[in-house]
């Protein structure tokens, strides 16, 4: 279990080392699709890593309980891999979003919206998304993993890749629009990547998780409605 914990640590790491080199190099902001995909890729691991790590563990737990009684369970890295395939779908999407932005001219070369009626929109969605049946689904997967574990076993190797793939699309689900949020913010500044991590991390794991997703819904949409009434 130490082991694990430190892998994922070192994996969050590592891509928050990344995502730091990227942000302080020089020129780096003009990327082409290919980085973008993969800067997005990283991204995502760095921010949801973090807060995935309970279902992790938890796996992490029962591969070792039942390797103890002589039951082989597929192995945690297949789990891992099906929950980054799952936020690599939406780094795609991200990506392509981000070169639509950009071709339209909506999005600043500094890969930030050059637009407040964007900034506004992206806000106040975000804050609505709070608020809905979908968004209070995914977040109870996410919240309890024993519950999603039990509803969404599969055996074998190919069952635990699907089980993380499973579980990662409940995780874009519950923080795809907080994740656009970037595009209004600043997609490669570390401030805004580093607050949005750790509200995600606080939603899903400390046990006033839900009141502060409510909360930053009604902050979200008034940040919106301010943005929108006061355009530059």
């Amino acid at each position: 279990m130490v082991g694990i914990a430190a892998g994922l640590a070192a994996i969050a790491g590592l891509a928050w080392f990344y995502l730091w080199g990227m942000a302080s190099m020089p020129g780096g902001m003009e990327t082409g699709i290919a980085m973008t995909l993969a800067m997005w890729t990283v991204m995502m691991a760095a921010m949801m890593l973090p807060s995935a790590s309970p279902a992790i563990l938890l796996y992490a737990a029962m591969v070792r309980k039942n390797a103890e009684r002589g039951v082989a369970l597929a192995a945690v890295w297949l789990f891992v891999a099906g929950y980054l395939l799952a936020w690599a779908g939406f780094a795609v999407l991200a990506a392509l979003l981000q070169a639509a932005l950009e071709g339209t001219g909506l999005l600043a070369p500094m890969m930030l919206s050059a637009s407040p009626w964007l900034s506004g929109a992206l806000l106040l969605a975000a804050g609505a998304y709070q608020f809905t049946p979908l968004k209070k689904l995914c977040l109870s997967k996410c919240r309890e993993p024993v519950q999603f574990f039990i509803t969404n076993w599969h055996p074998g190797p190919l069952g635990a890749l699907r089980m993380g793939a499973a579980h990662g699309a409940y995780c874009v689900g519950c923080c795809w629009l907080l994740m656009l949020l970037l595009f209004a913010l600043g997609v490669m500044n570390l401030a805004w990547i580093a607050l949005i991590a750790a509200f995600v991390l606080a939603e899903k794991l400390l046990p006033a998780g839900r009141f502060s997703s409510r909360f930053a819904g009604v902050a979200l949409i008034l940040s919106g409605l301010t943005v929108l009434a006061a355009p530059i």
